[in-house]
Parts: structure tokens; sequence; C-alpha cells
């Protein structure tokens, strides 16, 4: 049985509601007084609230928003016996479904209660059905971030697969990829940027390289200074890269990295020649990170580096090929590496 709580201080008006409501079939409860009220909402669930608008203590317009902390789906029917647009708009506005005027008549009030509860229950499924659309999003969303993390991964493990390819036939590429990756990423988290650059910058360290398997490999492996034309056919592994590359257009941002991370800050690298802030930051990143390791590492033509003589090397090229704060979290990063006896 639908339930109902009838507030008023006049006894009369209490009894003779709760007479009608009853022989209507509801279930009725009656209270004197807002307290009163209260107790029986903390007790009970009622789904209609009858509530008269002037009451010694508390009034029923101070009754509403505490009856609607207890229930949210309570509906509110103010009984007035002042008959102005000014109470009208405070029992309205205090959250009250609808109000009647004193004396009621029984016909009005059952349409009234009709409405009321009517509404009631439209909000009540308008409420559920959002809750379930949120729900339902929420579970897409978190299906589709799922589904787009397996797709990452899957490109990424399609792509390494070159890179061992290219390493495996290049001892000097031994590693690099992955070495880059992780050395980019750590100078990320040295800046403080934020998670997502930091994991971007891991792939597009593994990716980086990946176009110098369409490179010669005497011109790889060349023990000797490289002429202009074999640098400029050197020179074509980024683009190379980016072609192979290509179909992984959901990693768009790594694959921004990989594009630039042979440009320099003062503007004299390649492929666009692009300068200063206008190199992304995460390339700008791979750039120290990349050359770094390459310092440190085998070639044909020279024996690896030391760190600290890598970092010293490098120096020279802070604000030519480097940006200052990426070479300055580098130097941090290598400290650390070598305070904590890593190579």
């Amino acid at each position: 049985m639908t339930r109902i709580l009838i507030v008023d201080d006049e006894e009369t008006i209490r009894l003779a509601l709760r007479k009608f409501l009853r022989s209507r079939g509801y279930e009725v409860e009656i209270a004197g007084s807002g307290d009163q009220a209260l107790q029986l909402l903390d007790k009970d669930s009622f789904a209609l609230m009858l509530c008269d608008v002037r009451m010694p203590g508390m009034t029923g317009v101070q009754i509403v928003p505490l009856a609607r902390e207890r229930d949210q789906d309570l509906a509110i029917i103010m009984l007035t016996a002042v008959n102005d647009a000014a109470t009208a708009t405070e029992v309205l506005s205090s959250g009250a479904t609808d109000y009647l005027m004193k004396p009621v008549e029984l016909a009005d009030l059952q349409q009234a209660v009709d409405r009321a509860l009517q509404k009631r229950l439209e909000l009540i499924e308008m409420r559920r059905l959002d809750m379930l659309i949120r729900e339902e999003v929420a579970l897409r969303t978190a299906e589709l971030e799922q589904e787009k993390e397996s797709l990452r991964l899957m490109s990424v493990s399609i792509a390494e697969t070159l890179i061992n390819a290219m390493e495996a036939k290049d001892v000097y590429l031994r590693g690099h990829s992955q070495r880059v990756a992780e050395l980019a990423g750590q100078i990320a988290e040295e800046m403080d940027l934020d998670g997502t650059v930091c994991e971007d910058l891991k792939v597009a360290g593994r990716l980086h390289d990946v176009g110098k398997i369409g490179i010669r490999e005497a011109i790889l492996n060349k023990p000797d200074r490289l002429t202009s034309e074999e640098f400029e056919h050197v020179k074509q592994h980024v683009q190379i890269g980016l072609d192979i590359l290509a179909p992984l257009f959901h990693l768009k941002t790594p694959l921004n990295y990989v594009e630039h991370h042979h440009e320099r800050w003062d503007g004299a690298g390649y492929p666009r020649g692009l300068s200063g802030e206008g190199i992304p930051l995460g390339a700008r990143i791979l750039c120290a990170a990349d050359t770094f390791d390459a310092l440190t590492s085998k070639r044909a033509y020279r024996a690896p580096m030391t760190p600290t003589a890598a970092l010293e090397h490098l120096k020279v090229d802070i604000g030519k090929q480097f940006d200052p704060r990426v070479y300055d979290a580098l130097v941090s990063v290598i400290t650390r590496r070598l305070g904590a006896g890593s190579p």
C-alpha cells in the first residue's frame, strides 16, 4: 500500500484527511508538528507528505528541505490558508510538488495526490534510467579503454618485431631502442611530466629507429665519417619509419615524437628544421636519450664513452642540439644511476 504522511497542527484536519485517504486505499500516518513528522520520516518510508505551511514552531517550509534530505523521492503537497503568489512561490521553491488551499475539496485532494504520486514515479524511473545509462557508459568506456590498450600493445609488439629483426642484424644497435625508451621515460619523470607523456615516450623510444631497417648496412656500420650523400641516405630513416608505422594511427603522439627526434634546439636538425619550443617536448627528450645512449654504446667507428664523459661531451651542445631543461634532467637521471651503481 502507498504510504502517506499528514502533517498539520489542527487535529480535526489531520483526522479528516486521514479518514478520506484511508478510504481511498492509502496507509496513512499523522503528525501534529514538524519535529514529530521528521521523527516518523526517520523511522519509516513514505511516498507522499501532506504538510501545512503555517504551524507553531517549525513551519512547513522549514520541514520540506529536511524531509528531502531523508528521502529525495518523497512527493510533497503543501496546504495553505493564504491565497497569494508569494506563499505559492515559497512552498514550491522549497521543494514541494504542489500546494492546495484550505479548506481542501476532497476531489481536488485526490487529483493532487494522483498527480504527485505519478510525478514521483516518473522521477524515480528517470533517475533509474539515468543511473543505468551512466553505468552503461562507464562500462563501455572501460571496455573501449581496454580495447585501446590491447590494440596499442599489439601494435607496439608488431613494431618491436621489426626492431628485433633490425637489431639482430646489427650488433651495434642491439638493445639500443629499449635503453632509449627507459631513459626517455626516466627523464620525463624527472621533469614531473604527466604519466601519459612518460608512457608515450617509452613507446616512442622503442619505435624511434625502426626506419633504419631501410638503411644500407654498409652505411650504418661504416667505420669512417659519412659522406654528404650517405648522411642524406641515413636521414631518410625517419620518413621510412613513419611510413612503416603509419597504420598505427592510434599511436599519434609517440609517432609525433619519433618524427621530430632529430630536430635541434637551434633549428639545424631534420626533417623540418624546427627549433626551440617549436619542437615537441617529447621529441626533445627522445633526442637527448637517443644521443646519450649512442655515445655510451660501442659503434663500428669508436669505443663507447663512460656516462660521465658522455654528459661532458653533450654539455657543449646545450642550447644548440639540446633543450637546456632536458639536459639538466638527463644529468640528474644519470647521476642518480651512477650513485645507485647502475651502468
